[in-house]
């Protein structure tokens, strides 16, 4: 890959920033270098939401990544820090850059304290991760003027954001480094001129990466891996900042996923969850029809005893997909499937294309091939001219579906996103009101799911000790449900069978009854 042709003009700030004190210095390199209340700012890219919204055709797959000659010791003797907020995508985007950072001779710690680098992986899908996250961001604002040395850097979503990023040059010029999600396998170098240069330094490509394979990754933990099969969305509801954030859909090619799997598998792994913004979209933009379906009938003959994926868009959900998943033995019965509302005109409103009906016909069609499957969802109450009538559609779906589970929200405006248009008319107070009702009933429907495995026995693969009790192990069992187990140590990471003795809310107790895979003696 061609860095130099990769990376964008930093010309003509003006369109950019509107900023009174901002001019522009020429640094040692002859590089232009925008200075703002005192803080010299090297610009390579800054985030566009026109831009970020426009869906290239072709994207490239690159497989020569590699950690310069120069930089290869810039991290002995150094320890780094990320804190990752967000979803599972951001967690995989933090193994990749953990990967690289050991790659450069850093090493992780676990606390900002005595960290040499600090990185915050963003989340930009709620307003309250924002918050969190500048919290944060005026936190480490008096580590920086005891350590000066310490390089902080914003990554992931946020970062991808117009607004996030004009703020972080107006009032947290602490701040040492800004990049996005695109252009993660950039960090060799911008981590280099953050450390070895006298000014902060943003790059956010706004025009989405192309697919960047082979790059370093620590995994966290040896039982259960993320493994991403495609990148961003391209359905843009009008609610959702990912389309901009993490740009258009990007398929990894098949033999190169199933290389990956047969490789965990190779290393003992025994869950995997393959990921994706939209993951049943897989395969939309490869030359060759191979869908969703056609990838999980493949990994299903791999020797890896669990395999899931997440998450899922109902208009994509196709009916290959169900009957490769019918097919069971190392597919898991656990389906997440965002509804995100139970009316048709908020839907239409949401622009989730889809009606209430079509989205319960294909759950029963699901629970027609997979009887035993369990169902979680995702669900928004406040969407902007919701009425209760239209909230009680919302609640009659969820008694209808009968879900395990579910992530239920206030609605958040996005800045750039159409919804954030409309009139947030839905008041504070009733937003509450209807999110306590909506999690009454999740929560009873729960229990009541639950209560059906008492007695029961039933495979968990045990994930480590609870975080409640060292003495008791926790894992999950095929459908999802957490299980709190008295088990010996030595079984984590084992698939074991455990008799239900308690059912609750949103756990279930029980007893050790054998381990269900063969064991090496």
């Amino acid at each position: 890959m061609n860095e130099e042709q990769r990376r964008p003009s930093t010309k003509d700030y003006s369109k950019y920033f509107d900023f009174s004190n901002a001019t522009i210095d020429i640094n040692e390199d002859g590089q232009e270098i925008m200075k703002i209340g005192g803080r010299r700012i090297k610009i390579n890219e800054q985030p566009n939401y026109r831009r970020g919204q426009r869906r290239r055709k072709d994207v490239e797959v690159y497989y020569d990544f590699k950690i310069p000659e120069d930089m290869q010791s810039i991290g002995n003797g150094k320890k780094y820090y990320i804190r990752t907020y967000g979803c599972q995508m951001n967690v995989h985007d933090t193994e990749n850059m953990s990967g690289i950072l050991e790659e450069l001779g850093f090493t992780s710690t676990d606390t900002t304290d005595d960290a040499d680098v600090i990185l915050l992986n963003t989340c930009a899908i709620r307003e309250n991760a924002e918050n969190k996250v500048f919290g944060e961001v005026g936190n480490l604002k008096n580590l920086k003027k005891e350590r000066p040395e310490v390089v902080l850097g914003l990554c992931g979503c946020m970062s991808q954001e117009e607004s996030v990023v004009n703020r972080i040059l107006q009032k947290h010029q602490h701040v040492d480094l800004v990049f996005g999600t695109h252009n993660i396998h950039r960090l060799p170098h911008l981590l280099k001129d953050a450390i070895q240069g006298k000014e902060m330094v943003v790059e956010v490509w706004s025009k989405e990466g192309d697919v960047v394979e082979n790059m370093p990754r620590r995994r966290q933990g040896k039982i259960q891996a993320w493994v991403n099969i495609m990148y961003g969305c391209d359905k843009f509801c009008t609610y959702c900042i990912v389309p901009y954030t993490r740009g258009k859909e990007r398929s990894r090619l098949p033999e190169d996923i199933i290389h990956e799997v047969r490789d965990l598998a190779r290393q003992g792994y025994k869950e995997i969850t393959l990921l994706g913004q939209n993951v049943n979209a897989y395969g939309k933009d490869l030359d060759e029809e191979y869908g969703l379906g056609d990838l999980m009938d493949a990994i299903r003959k791999v020797d890896i005893p669990r395999v899931r994926f997440t998450t899922s868009h109902p208009r994509d959900f196709d009916d290959h997909l169900i009957d490769v998943l019918a097919k069971g033995n190392n597919l898991l019965e656990h389906i997440h499937l965002p509804v995100q509302h139970g009316n048709s005109d908020v839907l239409k409103l949401m622009g989730r294309k889809y009606t209430r009906e079509e989205y319960v016909e294909l759950a029963r069609k699901i629970q027609a091939a997979m009887p035993h499957a369990t169902f979680t969802t995702d669900i928004i109450v406040g969407f902007p001219n919701e009425t209760e009538e239209q909230f009680q559609d919302t609640l009659s779906l969820v008694k209808e579906i009968g879900y395990d589970s579910a992530f239920t929200y206030i609605y958040s405006p996005r800045d750039g996103t159409p919804a954030a248009r409309m009139k947030d008319n839905v008041p504070h107070e009733v937003k509450r009101e209807r999110l306590q009702r909506l999690n009454a009933l999740v929560n009873e429907l729960s229990a009541k799911s639950n209560e059906a495995l008492q007695d029961q026995t039933v495979e968990v693969l045990l994930e480590g000790e609870s975080k409640k009790d060292p003495e008791i192990l926790a894992g999950r069992t095929r459908t999802n449900k957490l299980v709190n187990v008295r088990a010996p140590k030595a079984s984590i990471g084992k698939l074991v069978d455990v008799k239900i003795t308690d059912v609750k809310t949103w756990s279930l107790n029980g007893e050790m009854v054998a381990y269900s895979e063969v064991q090496n003696v």
